[in-house]
């Protein structure tokens, strides 16, 4: 009898409806919406402010608040706040990437002439409107201006990367409909410097791309990270269009 019985409960757990832990758990959140650009504000007839950025349509001139990160290995000139390219970018700027976007489209930059690069460390050379980019911080109580440029330290030779303009491709975007982002806000990438389709302005020099794991942060600077900088960028003459 004992038997019988035992088979009857084992038949009966086993013909009893099986809950999966899957239907157990709360469906996931679905995902946050993009982040969207600060509001534009008209603080004179040639000057605005867009979040932390100001921008000078007068002079084509965007003026960001950044911090130098703790990174010695550089990808990257300059990621997004709380990018997650920070470890191996240069500078952090006060900006999401649709903001600094926006900001850039004020000083009558164009993604129509942008070619991004398709691939990280495409050795093709990426194309779009020229701009120049600096860098101004307080060092021994003094206030210092000096091209971007000086801050990467190409080890190969012992001296910063070759001063020229750099230029905007605006980034690209990735999937389609309702999944269709922007990859410079994905990724967190506002500056490039080894080709990446990420950035939304990028280094038209092939020799960094070529010497990737040599170009470094210029620490004969004495800058310590976290140090305050001012990133300029200013959008020079086009090729694309008379001057």
């Amino acid at each position: 009898m004992l038997d019988v019985r035992l088979c009857l409960l084992v038949a009966l757990m086993l013909s009893a409806p099986v809950t999966s832990t899957a239907q157990l758990l709360p469906p996931p959140p679905p995902p946050p919406p993009p982040p969207s650009a600060a509001p534009v504000q008209k603080l004179s007839e040639t000057t605005y402010r867009v979040g932390q950025l100001r921008i000078d349509v007068a002079r084509r001139e965007l003026v960001a608040p950044g911090t130098l990160n703790d990174v010695t290995l550089l990808e990257f000139v300059a990621n997004t706040k709380d990018g997650a390219k920070a470890y191996e970018s240069a500078i952090t700027i006060d900006s999401n990437a649709v903001t600094f976007n926006t900001a850039l489209l004020l000083l009558g930059l164009d993604t129509k002439r942008g070619v991004a690069s398709t691939r990280q460390f495409d050795p093709a050379t990426p194309k779009g409107d020229p701009v120049d980019v600096f860098v101004t911080f307080t060092l021994n109580g003094g206030e210092r201006t000096m091209r971007v440029e000086e801050l990467l330290l190409d080890n190969r030779t012992g001296k910063t990367v070759p001063s020229g303009p750099w230029v905007y491709t605006g980034s690209t975007f990735i999937g389609t409909g309702a999944e269709r982002r922007y990859l410079a806000e994905l990724d967190g990438v506002l500056i490039g410097l080894m080709h990446g389709p990420q950035a939304i302005i990028e280094n038209p020099r092939n020799d960094a791309v070529e010497g990737y794991g040599m170009v470094v942060m210029n620490s004969k600077l004495g800058l310590p990270a976290g140090t305050p900088v001012t990133v300029t960028i200013r959008a020079l003459p086009s090729p694309f269009q008379p001057r």
